[in-house]
């Protein structure tokens, strides 16, 4: 499994791109603006797109996406995501007012898009890989996921404020190879990142103290013009690990 970043960014500008991950060619986990770095031939090849939850910066390239594609395929796009994941997009999105409806586009009975429902712990397991999704403690409905390939296992927080269930997964996987974990805010920004459930350097180095120091963790989801300090405090706080930062085109094997 080839686990490519496309974008990793808490915002835009400057050449950042909000969250979205290409596994191998075929499948999209969070279809935030990085998808948007993706040519028309390697749009086509996406079969499966897997959400962590419906906020518009880990969606906004879907709707474009799909338009675009639409001729050029000959199978559905599956959309995978909680239940109430599902039902913001189909209310909120796919209603013909923000964008048409793909599940009855060009028709009902071959519609470009269909929606699989997942539930936390699920295993999804398309050919040899496994894609299972972890809890996580936004403000809506939010996973993570669990990605594991032939040779380890990958571990995406999804948007998340500090949480135990999310380190005893990390503990428990024996086979995991890189962690990524959100930090959104500097420490002088903890307010908000309380408010909007988000780590910021102070609860995320709390956390990490009892986590393996063997396994890379790595630092997603950074504001704008905040990233240094970020990277800066969190170093700081935690001694003893590298903590290192997500780049887009970034490549993860596992």
């Amino acid at each position: 499994m080839r686990v490519r970043v496309l974008g990793c960014n808490g915002g835009i500008g400057d050449n950042r791109h909000t969250t979205s991950f290409l596994i191998d060619e075929d499948i999209l986990l969070d279809a935030g603006s990085g998808v948007t770095r993706l040519d028309l031939d390697a749009l086509v090849k996406i079969d499966h797109v897997f959400l962590t939850h419906a906020h518009l910066d880990h969606v906004l390239a879907l709707p474009p996406m799909l338009d675009s594609v639409l001729e050029r395929r000959e199978r559905p796009i599956v959309l995978h995501a909680t239940a109430e994941v599902l039902e913001v997009l189909q209310r909120h999105l796919f209603n013909w007012h923000l964008w048409p409806d793909f599940n009855c586009i060009p028709s009902k009975e071959a519609p470009l898009l269909v929606y699989e429902t997942v539930a936390v712990g699920q295993a999804v397991r398309i050919g040899s890989r496994e894609i299972t999704p972890i809890p996580a403690n936004h403000v809506v409905p939010t996973v993570g996921y669990l990605l594991r390939g032939s040779r380890g296992s990958v571990i995406f927080s999804g948007d998340t404020c500090s949480h135990a269930a999310l380190w005893d997964i990390a503990k428990a996987t024996s086979d995991l190879k890189h962690l990524i974990v959100e930090c959104s805010f500097p420490n002088d920004m903890r307010e908000i990142a309380d408010l909007s459930k988000h780590y910021c350097p102070a609860t995320l180095s709390s956390d990490l103290a009892g986590f393996r120091p063997d396994v890379p963790v790595w630092l997603t989801h950074m504001k704008p013009g905040r990233e240094m300090d970020i990277i800066v405090e969190v170093d700081d706080l935690v001694k003893g690990r590298v903590v290192q930062t997500l780049r887009e085109g970034h490549l993860l094997e596992i």
